[in-house]
């Protein structure tokens, strides 16, 4: 996808149906490191953006990278997350102030696997299933339009959904983001 934050919107409703076993910042974390090569390729002028990082064997790196740096950066988000929360009246929706490994490991395998998914139905240079497969059999059976609203309705709904179960809980600080 062009930008990031529309691989949110997957990943706010993977958080609703795996709530605490899933860590969102996980997810989004891997999220920024998988386009990393695509940015760098960008700003070089290159004709394939997507490369290794955009195979389903490269996202695995990827993933083991953003854990422990999702494991480092959680605590800081967290308190960031929550001062803000609270400065708002919105305690309710504190998340927990530690994710457990558990939960950060689903959201960055979770994260990049399903990145090169939804990279693959638009992106004419990816080849997912390299290095054992050349070629993309997944680019374009989603239109692009079907494909971004399909991830804001997803993040929109997840969202909704989440915000709702929190309010109707009011769950104390359990869950990890």
């Amino acid at each position: 996808m062009p930008f990031t934050p529309l691989h949110m919107g997957p990943g706010m409703a993977a958080k609703v149906v795996l709530g605490r076993h899933f860590s969102l910042v996980g997810f989004g974390v891997s999220q920024i490191l998988i386009d990393l090569e695509p940015l760098i390729r960008m700003v070089r002028g290159d004709a394939v953006l997507h490369g290794p990082t955009h195979t389903y064997l490269g996202a695995i790196p990827i993933a083991l990278l953003a854990m422990p740096l999702t494991r480092w950066l959680y605590p800081w988000l967290a308190r960031l997350a929550n001062f803000q929360l609270s400065a708002h009246r919105l305690a309710w929706l504190r998340v927990a102030p530690q994710a457990g490994w558990a939960p950060i490991i689903a959201g960055c395998l979770i994260g990049t696997l399903s990145h090169v998914l939804l990279d693959s139905f638009m992106h004419s240079d990816m080849h997912p299933l390299a290095p054992f497969a050349e070629g993309n059999a997944m680019l374009f059976v989603i239109s692009l339009s079907s494909l971004h609203v399909g991830c804001m309705v997803a993040g929109a709904l997840g969202l909704a959904v989440w915000v709702t179960l929190r309010f109707l809980g009011r769950q104390k600080a359990t869950d990890p983001d």
